[in-house]
């Protein structure tokens, strides 16, 4: 890989990792649910003049947007919000990987090698290590959102995969156009307070904002676009397993999250288990 997109990678992982600190930091101040809303609105309104309609794929593309919008992001950042720490949030998010490889045998017919099996396994048995930890059992309900996100999240990737012709801005443009309306409208319906909460949030809160819509977005996902159409998948995504890394260090440093041994360990056996699944040799369609 040319050096200059060795730095790419660790841009967009930086900028994925920091992401969950920057939520964190928002969602001090504003509601969750309209925190997300807000993201996508600032979205579409730089994505606006890139949308455009492509025939015979809307109905994917809405689904997608849906999943890896709305409904994947609104429950992430309800459980940034409930979580006392970051790390956690960031290193069960992982398990994203693990779900589209189970999604795709059922959905698409693949096959598993053994390996990636023995890469589910341990990816999942590392969150239940992280599970049982007492400072993080408090918030169980934190880690089983944001494994439920991570579920949205791999639905909408192998939903993405029948895709063809469909540009990443464009699709972005339509994950913020149908998410945002769904999002706002959810949370003056679950939340209260978000007009005092806008007024009376800090530059620190609107900045976090505008970094989770532009930075994470558009710097990510362009990136891995562009990445992903000069090398192997199989290449590419491993190196994003520094993003849940620089999350964990940010929120130690930035936030003084307090990481136990459990926790830890967890985390090492989670990552593992995502290496190997990304590493392992692709699964093939079932005869």
């Amino acid at each position: 890989m040319r050096l200059a997109d060795l730095v790419l990678v660790l841009l967009i992982s930086l900028a994925w990792g920091l992401t969950f600190i920057a939520g964190k930091v928002g969602l001090r101040e504003i509601p969750p649910v309209w925190f997300t809303g807000l993201r996508f609105v600032m979205l579409i309104a730089v994505l606006a003049p890139l949308l455009r309609v492509v025939p015979k794929q809307m109905p994917r593309i809405l689904a997608v947007s849906f999943f890896c919008g709305a409904l994947h992001f609104s429950l992430q950042y309800t459980a940034l919000k409930l979580a006392d720490d970051v790390s956690t949030i960031a290193i069960v998010s992982q398990v994203t990987l693990p779900f589209a490889v189970i999604l795709a045998v059922v959905f698409l017919g693949e096959r598993l090698s053994p390996l990636r099996l023995v890469g589910i396994v341990a990816a999942f048995a590392g969150v239940v290590v992280i599970g049982f930890d007492p400072r993080v059992f408090s918030y169980a309900n934190a880690v089983i959102l944001v494994m439920v996100a991570s579920l949205s999240m791999a639905l909408a990737q192998v939903l993405m995969r029948g895709l063809g012709n469909v540009g990443v801005f464009n699709l972005q443009a339509w994950v913020a156009l149908v998410s945002a309306p769904i999002l706002l409208a959810l949370s003056l319906i679950l939340e209260t307070g978000q007009v005092e909460a806008m007024a009376a949030a800090s530059p620190l809160a609107w900045g976090a904002l505008t970094f989770t819509a532009l930075g994470s977005s558009l710097l990510g996902f362009a990136g891995m676009y562009h990445l992903l159409r000069r090398y192997p998948v199989s290449l590419v995504t491993p190196m994003f397993l520094l993003a849940p890394v620089f999350g964990v260090v940010a929120g130690i440093v930035v936030l003084g999250d307090v990481v136990t041994a459990r926790i830890l360990i967890g985390a090492a056996v989670t990552l593992s288990g995502v290496l190997v699944v990304a590493l392992a040799h692709g699964s093939r369609p079932a005869a």
